[in-house]
């Protein structure tokens, strides 16, 4: 492996698995509230290992977007992962004030994943908008565009079939992996095995990262609605103007683009 070559395997394969193992605490830890200080040691302490990891690799270029998925050493599948990872556990931080911002910097995390996932040709899946819905480009249809539509019931009964579907494979992957888990961690698999089990883990965070994306785009615009109805609800008299007018460039500007 890459990893290996230039003697930062140990250091990188630890860093990684310290990351996980957190991740898995937090995930299935019994702790009643995710809030709990023991917990929440845990996610900084998990993000902390994971990035240095993810610094890591990028410093020994291990992938890159124009190599092929056979070029990858079966050890360094696993390092594909990281950014996922990163992702799942940056949703598990509870600092309410920071949500929009943990929950932009999940996004990003679980796009870069899928981005790599897809130019290495792993998975089938359409690649989401690189910034949410409502961001500054998808802002207003493009000029002379037609309105959204709202979505068909065609549209929505394939959704919906399309999310049993991904839901059946979800349970089957989950299913396979359990039963090569115990080959692999013992030490007995080959080198084939061992390729299919991080590849089969990257499926598992793939469909992970999709559903991700889906349900922090659905958070966001809550948030943000939310956001400017207590922007627009500013007490009455003097304190409404002041309250108000950081709002305006904002809106001048939004019109602006839409007249262009």
């Amino acid at each position: 492996s890459m990893a290996e070559g230039v003697g930062a395997e140990p250091r990188l394969a630890e860093l990684l698995a310290a990351g996980r193992r957190l991740w898995e605490e937090v995930e299935t830890g019994d702790e009643p509230s995710s809030g709990a200080l023991v917990v929440q040691d845990k996610v900084r302490q998990g993000l902390d290992a994971l990035q240095r990891a993810a610094a890591m690799v990028a410093q020994l270029d291990l992938f890159s977007e124009n190599e092929e998925l056979e070029e990858i050493a079966s050890a360094d599948l696993k390092y594909l992962l990281l950014p996922a990872l990163l992702g799942a556990l940056t949703l598990k931080q509870v600092d309410l004030s920071r949500r929009l911002q943990h929950l932009e910097s999940a996004r990003a995390h679980f796009w870069r994943f899928l981005k790599l996932c897809k130019s290495y040709g792993l998975g089938s899946f359409h690649l989401p908008p690189a910034s949410p819905p409502g961001e500054e480009d998808g802002k207003s249809p493009s000029p002379g565009g037609p309105a959204p539509a709202q979505p068909s019931l065609v549209a929505m009964a394939s959704s919906r079939q399309a999310k049993i579907e991904r839901y059946k494979q979800k349970k089957e992957l989950e299913n396979r992996l359990a039963s090569m888990r115990t080959i692999v961690e013992s030490e007995q698999a080959d080198e084939d095995q061992k390729r299919e089990f991080y590849i089969l883990q990257i499926q598992k965070w793939i469909n992970t990262s999709l559903e991700e994306i889906e349900s922090i785009d659905q958070e966001m615009v809550i948030l943000r609605s939310r956001g400017t109805a207590k922007q627009s609800s500013a007490p009455p008299h003097g304190t409404s103007r002041q309250a108000r007018a950081p709002m305006k460039p904002f809106i001048l500007t939004r019109d602006a683009a839409q007249a262009k």
